[in-house]
């Protein structure tokens, strides 16, 4: 009898009968959705909340340095919610364990500004979604003013279980796509300082004497690198191009 060839196939895992599904631990998911500024991503975050509320899921919703300075996501085109503000120390978990303890589902964490989280409170984040099926969502920016990862953000790409750059174009000056992001001071991009100094437009530079306002400028990377900002600003963020 001729032996019978082998299936290539029989090497890849069958997919398990219902019933053997119902043994598999159900498990919460820990997504993060980055981009630069001016991209959407509290939009976004704000469009996510909204759509799991109205199926009747209950989240919990989250945020550290807002732009507005308050506890709340705010949008640039003016949606805003109000959020609980978590700095360095606070135990993400304890937080979800408190609202239990009064009584209240959490189906959902929503994070924005995510990149200001330590490393270790994504790992909270994460133990929440493994081990009490929280479904997790973490919107921020990837890279600070010198190109470089937040410490947040590296350890959201090292263990989201999805990573999504939101798909909402941002432009340089020059029209090319956009990721970097810029602190300005008096119309020179500044190198070195804390990596973290939230401003949208108008705030002063705490290292600079005299004293000097702050703004970011998303731009694309070879204008990033030579530091070059292109047409003069007209007013409130808003480039002129004409």
């Amino acid at each position: 009898m001729p032996p019978q060839l082998s299936d290539p196939t029989d090497a890849l895992s069958s997919v398990p009968a219902a019933g053997s599904r119902r043994a598999v631990p159900v498990v919460g998911h820990l997504r993060f959705y980055y981009g630069p500024m001016d991209c959407g991503k509290s939009t976004l975050a704000l469009q996510v909340d909204h759509n799991q509320a109205r199926q009747g899921r209950r989240g919990l919703l989250l945020v550290h340095h807002d732009r507005s300075g308050k506890p709340q996501i705010s949008s640039r085109i003016g949606i805003t919610r109000q959020a609980i503000e978590v700095h360095g120390a606070v135990d993400l978990r304890e937080l979800v364990r408190a609202r239990w303890a009064d009584g209240h589902r959490v189906d959902y964490v929503i994070v924005d500004e995510a990149q200001f989280l330590t490393p270790d409170q994504v790992d909270q984040l994460a133990e929440l979604a493994d081990d009490v099926q929280v479904d997790v969502y973490c919107f921020g920016i990837a890279t600070d003013f010198r190109s470089r990862l937040f410490p947040g953000s590296r350890r959201l790409f090292e263990l989201a279980d999805e990573l999504e750059p939101v798909q909402v174009d941002v432009l340089c000056w020059c029209g090319l796509p956009a990721r970097f992001n810029a602190r300005v001071a008096d119309g020179t991009v500044i190198r070195a300082g804390d990596t973290v100094l939230v401003a949208d437009t108008d705030r002063e530079l705490p290292d600079s004497t005299p004293t000097a306002t702050v703004r970011y400028q998303v731009l694309c990377r070879r204008h990033f690198r030579v530091g070059d900002l292109g047409p003069a600003v007209a007013g409130r963020g808003q480039l002129s191009l004409t």
